[in-house]
């Protein structure tokens, strides 16, 4: 549908038919031809409540723990779905739109750390890689569902129900034994890796009853924000990852709403670029053990900045070579933020692991709040204007990834101390003689 402004208005025209049905209940929105700002909002406020609930529910899961964040934010997440397909004006709608950032990075981030402090570091990185797939499997299947549902309140409503399903977790996901033990809650621990070994036929390791011997008395590790940047080398990892997730969120929404402003087909091109994700994930678990974390994240994020430098010199009739170079870009950008997620995870004790992420992502979030107005206002000066500032953002972070320490094979930490010695080669002391002695019989004798 497209809609008649009164004047001359036709990008404007083009983003509503592109956005379906949303905005085209102008007699509630009230819209009109100087309003299409409002458009880049209703996609910022949905970034700026996943940056409020990076700065909150990071806390939360460290503090109260991972399974009750999750279902808390499932749930408030289904319910103001729903009840946004019922608002009656756009300011209800932006509310909604703002609640459901809020609570929707506390469920990803929440749910993600649980799975990767389920598993040893052989698995770890499957696990991780197949969890952001869902994500992909999702775009592709709302896809489908806009092209039999154009009317925006349908849509809404089809992607929110389903939510209330996940509620059924509270029955058979347990909690973290990584943060149970980081608690000191040791007893709930073994409870629950006794569950875990019986399930996979299995004993449990024989250390594991020790634990029960230490009283649950001791004193509770609490997360802090400044935990982040106490140290030089911490403070250092958390600047990097900052910078990375924010380039990541900016070229991955950036491209996607670029080729949105650009595009013939909307429903095509954007189902071609979402298909690229899934080798960038076959790529992202082949390489990652052979090879190791850093180097691909940094190529990938290289190939998603060549790919926006490239685009600048194709011609927009070359329409199958723009989509090409677009889906290079997008697989590019993927494959980093997979790594991304995972590297970030790694790199920081249990304690504060789920803070860390939260709040080196929610520099991703304002990436997200200012794209939209990066890309359309831009574009509207010079079509090729946002690829340079992507391009450049790109390059930029292929270098600083180089600074991280490889995390391939490594336990993950569990204290301050073994966070600070990642990547720190252990070296012998300095004016220390050491000697090899051997015996040929037992002393005594």
């Amino acid at each position: 549908m497209v809609l008649k402004w009164p004047g001359n208005c036709p990008g404007l025209g083009v983003r509503i038919s592109q956005l379906c049905s949303l905005l085209a209940e102008h007699h509630w929105f009230n819209l009109v031809c100087g309003d299409d700002w409002k458009l880049d909002l209703f996609q910022s406020c949905l970034n700026a409540g996943f940056f409020f609930g990076s700065l909150g529910f990071g806390y939360i899961a460290d503090r109260f723990g991972r399974k009750l964040c999750l279902l808390a934010t499932v749930l408030v997440n289904a319910v103001s779905g729903v009840l946004m397909a019922f608002t009656p004006n756009y300011m209800s709608v932006l509310l909604f739109r703002l609640l459901q950032g809020l609570v929707s990075k506390g469920t990803w981030m929440s749910g993600y750390t649980l799975i990767t402090e389920f598993v040893g570091s052989g698995s770890r990185r499957t696990v991780a890689i197949m969890y952001q797939m869902a994500f992909t499997m999702g775009l592709v299947a709302l896809t489908g569902l806009a092209y039999v549902l154009p009317h925006w309140r349908w849509l809404q409503l089809a992607v929110s129900l389903p939510t209330f399903l996940f509620l059924l977790y509270y029955w058979c996901v347990p909690e973290s034994p990584r943060w149970l033990l980081s608690q000191r809650r040791n007893t709930q621990a073994i409870k629950i890796m006794d569950h875990i070994a019986q399930k996979n036929g299995k004993l449990p390791p024989a250390d594991l009853k020790m634990l029960s011997l230490e009283e649950d008395v001791t004193e509770k590790l609490s997360p802090s924000f400044a935990d982040l940047f106490r140290s030089p080398r911490l403070r250092k990892r958390t600047f990097i990852l900052m910078h990375l997730w924010f380039t990541g969120s900016v070229l991955y929404q950036g491209l996607i709403l670029h080729m949105g402003a650009t595009s013939e087909n909307l429903y095509l091109d954007f189902l071609y670029s979402t298909l690229v994700e899934f080798p960038g994930a076959f790529i992202t678990l082949v390489t990652i053990d052979r090879v190791g974390r850093i180097y691909p994240l940094a190529v990938s994020t290289l190939l998603a900045g060549t790919a926006c430098l490239v685009k600048i010199f194709i011609s927009p009739d070359l329409h199958w070579l723009n989509i090409m170079i677009m889906c290079v870009g997008r697989m590019g950008i993927t494959i980093a933020i997979q790594m991304i997620c995972l590297v970030n995870a790694e790199l920081y004790p249990t304690f504060i692991r789920n803070l860390a992420v939260m709040v080196c992502s929610s520099v991703c979030d304002i990436g997200g709040i200012l794209v939209p107005f990066i890309v359309f206002r831009l574009t509207a000066v010079w079509q090729a204007l946002p690829l340079i500032f992507f391009a450049v953002l790109g390059l930029l972070a292929a270098g600083m990834t180089l600074l991280l320490p490889e995390t391939k094979g490594v336990t993950l930490p569990e204290t301050m101390k073994d966070a600070e010695n990642l990547g720190r080669k252990a070296k012998r002391k300095e004016n220390t003689i050491c000697l090899e002695v051997q015996t040929s019989e037992p002393l005594g004798t």
